[in-house]
């Protein structure tokens, strides 16, 4: 999502200032051109040789460093740059950006960037709080600039709240949101994920071995396509993605209620969860205790899928996946036409390389219409992307 996208970093002179070494890096592992800014003072934090060995880039320290005479380089990176970043964002560099103060090379590009800009505040919290910070921020973004709000914890003065820099991977996150295309803006988007916990007594309970990956992937490209997106997510060890309402549930019951109030007024749904088939008939308090072998009753689910399927209206796309070990096409194209549904993603759950508890995914899409699409082996994100592809092509 990152190929070709020219990204300017704007370096001030704070300690958070190594988080964005790391950055640099993932940005540039990702396919961006990235360049980067650094304020004299931050220059007393790390060398600019670092950063200009993970950019590939002449890293800019001064206004009036000429190395080639056609560009006036303030103008020529605004002009170049998709995105503007400035992390560490101190509360000087705020109040030069807010009130148009142009006195270095960071500050004098600013004022020409018509592209996006974005600020990662990051200082003391009475710093951050005090009045004159804060208007300086309302003005920025009252002026168009996105501001990531700061993380709270331990202060670097050895204060606890909010100021820190959030870490690397949530910069990357917003990086991404910022330059994403923003076709699922306006769309309402439902999506499942994780497997559900069907309880026996209060130890033990039946599940099974979906990680919620695939799911969460949706969720996220969704997202950061400007999608509203609600997760309903069974248990997983997963961190919720940005900008996604994460609705967290147990058991297939509760996955139904959840779908069933969740559903009306989405635009698309896509079922990755892997719903409980079968829930024990009885549950017991406390712990059975041994005493031989144990006669275990199961009774049927509701068919969460089904019952979305009976409420589609006109307009809605309906996503289902099929995970399946054999005759994968036969029982799809069985759930496809018994589930009302629009598509269904259909993964092999015997490959030891691809689905339940891996980072990748291959999937067959099969659609109403009758046509067959190979989703081929990729980053479960990648497959995220291409499976909201088709649920927009259906969609149109």
């Amino acid at each position: 999502m990152l190929k070709d996208k020219h990204i300017t970093i704007g370096v001030t002179g704070g300690i958070a200032i190594y988080k964005i070494l790391s950055l640099v890096s993932r940005l540039v592992k990702e396919g961006a051109d990235v360049h980067v800014v650094m304020t004299e003072n931050a220059q007393k934090f790390v060398s600019p040789l670092l950063f200009e060995t993970l950019s590939k880039n002449r890293v800019i320290t001064d206004t009036f460093n000429r190395e080639d005479p056609k560009e006036v380089d303030h103008i020529s990176l605004a002009k170049l740059s998709d995105l503007v970043l400035v992390a560490p964002a101190t509360a000087n560099i705020i109040a030069k950006a807010a009130n148009g103060i142009a006195d270095d090379f960071l500050s004098t590009m600013l004022l020409a960037v018509t592209s996006k800009k974005a600020f990662a505040p990051a200082m003391n919290t009475n710093m951050l709080n005090a009045p004159p910070t804060q208007r300086n921020i309302e003005t920025l973004k009252k002026d168009g600039a996105y501001i990531i709000d700061s993380a709270t914890g331990m202060l670097a003065c050895g204060d606890v709240g909010s100021g820190r820099l959030p870490e690397p991977e949530e910069l990357y996150e917003h990086v991404l949101y910022l330059l994403s295309e923003k076709d699922l803006e306006g769309k309402k988007v439902l999506v499942t994920a994780g497997p559900t916990v069907e309880m026996i007594d209060d130890v033990r309970y039946l599940t099974n071995r979906s990680t919620g990956k695939m799911g969460y992937a949706i969720a996220r490209a969704a997202a950061l396509r400007g999608a509203d997106v609600t997760l309903i997510s069974g248990p997983t060890s997963l961190g919720t993605p940005m900008y996604v309402n994460r609705v967290d549930v147990k058991s297939a019951s509760d996955m139904y209620e959840a779908c069933v109030k969740a559903f009306p007024g989405t635009d698309i749904t896509i079922k990755a969860a892997a719903v409980a088939d079968y829930t024990p008939a009885e549950y017991r308090e406390g712990k059975i205790k041994k005493a031989g072998d144990m006669d275990l009753q199961l009774v049927r689910t509701k068919d969460v899928l089904k019952e979305l399927g009976s409420m589609k209206k006109e307009g809605q796309v309906l996503i289902g996946f099929a995970a399946e070990a054999s005759d994968i096409e036969h029982n799809a194209l069985g759930k496809l036409e018994k589930k009302n549904l629009d598509a269904i993603a259909a993964n092999d759950i015997s490959r030891s390389d691809a689905g339940f508890g891996t980072d990748t995914n291959e999937v067959t899409m099969y659609f109403r219409d009758g046509e067959k699409k190979i989703l081929d082996k990729a980053g479960k994100f990648e497959i995220a992307n291409r499976l909201l592809d088709e649920a927009l092509r259906i969609l149109a």
